[in-house]
């Protein structure tokens, strides 16, 4: 694990964010995930604690985009090589800060050389480093519109195009997105909001009992951060074999006929504006029931996965801050 970085499986509470940020781990199909809540309450501290239990993959050696032979989509470079020698490369945490500079996010073109020799030179940004990877965006509701734009661009296409004086660079983009914000500092744009697979909501612990052990582990952690990453070895051991399995059982999870119509049920019910979100209702369902072990999806997947996936696509009224869910899915499914 990276020095200093708080082990996930120790974070005390939070648990809707945990399992949020896990089953995009599992499945980066679903999305990203984005945690809305005040201040200090752990949620860079867990998003950074992910770089302990990402997998192990094999890459092209010396490729700036880690491309995986076979998988596509390839860089340009990679798709003409049918025999590269590959390396182990572990998936990792990558962080956009929001003071990045456009050349920083997408990298840049040598367009000196580009014209003098017709050839393009390409100095990677933040966009390549994340491909394969998770990008995360601290403080994301006040990231520049220029930069969100960009975001969407490439969290939809799952390709990054750099275009100067003409000449045009284009590679693979595809990351699992994960945005932290605190609502109080202002709101996030509809267009990058939609684009989260997953929302989840959090405060401060308020069990005591719980809050005090928070605490007695912070301080632990703070006194000396290797020793106390080795007492949770063995946690987070278990935790990366649960996420192993997971990802094994995945596509073997079965959703029975009756899922999908809980699922549309509950899409109407609820208002939610188009299909995406019954569509990624259903994934993260599915995700769920691989990683609690279930051989299929049930109604109590159903539910638990709406929480997380239909909030913020729902049609709200001015200064609304609530959710919208009624307390009871259950109830309006056997409605």
């Amino acid at each position: 694990m990276e020095r200093n970085v708080y082990p996930f499986s120790a974070i005390v509470g939070q648990e809707d964010m945990k399992l949020a940020l896990l089953l995009n781990l599992i499945n980066p199909a679903l999305g990203g995930v984005l945690i809305r809540g005040e201040k200090g309450t752990a949620k860079s501290t867990a998003v950074r604690g992910l770089c302990d239990l990402t997998e192990e993959i094999d890459v092209v050696k010396g490729c700036a985009f880690h491309c995986q032979p076979g998988r596509p989509p390839l860089c340009a470079d990679c798709e003409g090589n049918e025999h590269p020698e590959t390396v182990r490369y572990r998936r990792r945490v990558v962080e956009l800060p929001i003071s990045a500079t456009e050349d920083r996010v997408v990298g840049s073109l040598n367009i000196e050389e580009a014209i003098r020799k017709g050839k393009k030179e390409f100095e990677p940004g933040i966009l390549a480093e994340a491909n394969g990877n998770i990008l995360y965006v601290d403080e994301i509701n006040l990231l520049d519109d220029h930069l969100v734009d960009i975001l969407l661009d490439s969290a939809a296409m799952g390709v990054n195009t750099v275009e100067r004086e003409g000449v045009s660079y284009s590679h693979p983009s595809r990351f699992v997105l994960v945005g932290t914000m605190n609502p109080e500092e202002g709101d996030l744009r509809p267009q990058l909001l939609d684009r989260f697979g997953l929302v989840v909501e959090i405060r401060g612990e308020q069990d005591l009992a719980l809050r005090s052990e928070l605490i007695r582990r912070r301080l632990a952690f703070e006194r000396d951060p290797e020793d106390f990453a080795n007492q949770w070895r063995p946690e987070q051991a278990a935790l990366r074999e649960q996420i192993r399995r997971a990802q094994e059982s995945l596509d073997q999870i079965v959703i029975p006929e009756e899922m999908y119509l809980d699922a549309a049920k509950l899409g109407v019910a609820l208002g939610v504006d188009g299909h995406r979100a019954d569509i990624t209702l259903l994934k993260t369902a599915q995700t769920l029931a691989a990683f609690w072990g279930d051989g299929a999806v049930a109604r109590n997947h159903i539910v638990k996965a709406a929480r997380m996936v239909l909030p913020h696509r729902m049609r709200k009224l001015p200064f609304d801050n609530t959710d919208g869910l009624p307390s009871d899915l259950e109830a309006l499914l056997d409605a």
